[in-house]
């Protein structure tokens, strides 16, 4: 038995504005194709032929994506040597996109492409080929596959991960430092042509910045570049594909470079020299003002320690960092006296805390200014030459007599002349009174040690022109003792005697008082009153104790 066979072809017409390709590649041979007898066919001799069936010759075919032509792409035609062009055959397309995407003219077999491709949305395409008989149903061949696949064009602008960068670098950095890598991808076909070869150039931040056209790093490529002088920077990076080449796509991002800090700049005072004052009357710790260095880095790298250097003024002055303002504050050390010294002058040192190594050439990082403290007199009150006076003075002094002086000075260098009073409320009875012009102390009243033997008076010294400034000092005065006082038996005696005592016999021991005040204590002499005196009855012995004793002497 004899079967006959036709074959299948698919014509691919390509011409240059279609810009479609087809590529040989291996052959697919059907499982039928073996040595067959073809029917009507003969040769000249009349005998019958016989040939190799031929299998399916294509495997691969290109089809151009994204084509913007006024008709549909097409494709190619399938074409079986059984087709007389009765339209008994009828051609049908199965697979990936069939119906849709490739439409077939089931009479004549012509393939198109009833939409744009995309390949970046699919590149491959994988249909199959069938032939049937109208009449029948069959197949008058059996299916063949074969794949379209859509050549790429550079339809895709290469675009970056980010659409803006942030980075970071040191001030100061060298040449080359790296910054940051950016990356851009294209979606084009990599494997075909240059669509997708990126190639990285800087269009803005030249030139502080540079890319490498391969890897996309950017580095820096100025040296010493300071924050202070510029702090931020923008660069924009262009990705070109085709190689970079004219005639690529290109897309763009910014990249936002900002220089931190690094301590290159040393502290500076705005001015060599500053003048403060200072009442003399300010007590240790007052603060007399600040100061302040400036440095234009930032954080830990501006931080300032203040201190004295040096200066007639070291002892008298401190100076303390205020942590927060970065500014010194200058107070007072000891008290301060205007007539001692009216002037002072202090070298005061502002110097970094954190020093990077790297920069110390530029150093040193500290800086000096001079400060100048005047004293202000105030008006202080009179100062007595003395913190207390004792005065001594006797008992029987006259009225009106000078019995001491005070002196006080004004410690201000106007001198302002002082007048002195008596505060009355420690002489009430008005005993003592003062020349208000010199201090002299005088007696107004007669003085009695024994009634009282000490005075203790308060005397005030006041300027006159500034009555609201004074000074009170006290004043002891002792009164001293002289005899003006007679003794006094120290109580009223009575005594009896019994008629027959015996001569010599104690009958009475007297003793005496004296008000006076005796520096080595009494001595009192006793004797009888000359009207007894005639009448020798009795007798009077001193003893040791100066008491007096009575003895019996005759009993009448």
């Amino acid at each position: 038995m004899m079967r006959t066979y036709s074959f299948l072809t698919v014509l691919l017409w390509s011409c240059m504005l279609h810009a479609v390709h087809m590529m040989p590649s291996q052959k697919r041979t059907n499982k039928h194709s073996q040595s067959e007898r073809i029917t009507g066919l003969s040769g000249n001799d009349g005998e019958t032929l016989h040939r190799t069936k031929r299998g399916w010759m294509w495997n691969q075919f290109f089809l151009l994506e994204e084509y913007t032509g006024p008709d549909t792409q097409y494709v190619g035609k399938l074409h079986t040597d059984q087709d007389k062009g009765d339209g008994n055959l009828k051609y049908i397309l199965t697979g990936d996109g069939a119906g849709s995407l490739f439409i077939i003219d089931e009479n004549t077999g012509d393939i198109h492409a009833a939409k744009k491709l995309d390949r970046e949305e699919k590149s491959l395409y994988v249909l199959r080929a069938k032939a049937i008989d109208r009449k029948t149903g069959r197949q008058v061949e059996p299916e063949s596959e074969f794949i379209i696949k859509i050549h790429d064009i550079n339809d895709n602008e290469p675009k970056f991960t980010k659409d803006m960068y942030t980075a970071s670098i040191p001030e100061m950095s060298g040449v080359g430092t790296s910054v940051i890598q950016v990356t851009a991808t294209d979606a084009d076909d990599a494997n075909y042509g240059n669509s997708a070869k990126v190639v990285y150039s800087i269009l803005q931040g030249q030139p502080y910045f540079s890319v490498d056209p391969e890897t996309g790093i950017i580095k820096t490529a100025l040296p010493d570049m300071s924050r202070e002088n510029r702090e931020q920077y923008q660069v924009v990076i262009q990705a070109k594909d085709m190689g970079g080449q004219m005639g690529g796509l290109s897309g763009t991002t910014t990249v936002n470079i900002t220089l931190t800090d690094v301590n290159d700049n040393p502290p500076r005072f705005p001015q060599s020299t500053y003048q403060f004052s200072s009442p003399e009357s300010a007590p240790p710790g007052t603060p007399l003002g600040r100061i302040k260095a400036n440095d234009p880095d930032l954080g830990e790298n501006a931080e300032i320690e203040y201190s004295i250097s040096n200066g007639d003024g070291s002892d008298m002055f401190d100076i303390i960092t205020d942590k927060d303002t970065q500014e010194g504050i200058i107070t007072v050390k000891k008290q301060l006296d205007f007539e001692n010294k009216m002037l002072y002058t202090l070298r005061v040192e502002a110097t970094n805390t954190h020093l990077d190594p790297r920069f110390l050439q530029l150093g040193p990082f500290k800086d000096t200014a001079l400060v100048k403290i005047s004293v202000e007199d105030i008006d202080e009150p009179p100062v007595f030459n003395r913190p207390s006076y004792l005065i001594e003075v006797d008992e029987d002094a006259k009225e009106g007599s000078i019995i001491g002086q005070v002196v006080a000075q004004d410690p201000d260098v106007t001198k302002n002349t002082i007048k002195y009073s008596v505060d009355r409320h420690t002489d009430l009875d008005r005993i003592f009174n003062i020349y208000s012009g010199n201090g002299s102390l005088f007696i107004s009243k007669p003085l009695d040690r024994e009634e009282t033997p000490w005075h203790n008076i308060t005397v005030i010294a006041t300027e006159i022109n500034n009555p609201k400034q004074s000074s009170q000092i006290p004043v002891f005065i002792r009164i001293l003792d002289i005899n003006d006082h007679a003794p006094e038996f120290a109580k009223y005696y009575e005594t009896f005697v019994c008629e027959n005592a015996k001569a010599g016999q104690l009958i009475q021991t007297v003793s005496a008082v004296d008000k006076d005040e005796p520096p080595r204590g009494h001595k009192f002499f006793f004797e009888l009153v000359p009207e007894f005196a005639v009448h020798p009855n009795f007798s009077i012995v001193d003893n040791k104790v100066f008491i007096k004793i009575l003895f019996t002497h005759v009993l009448c």
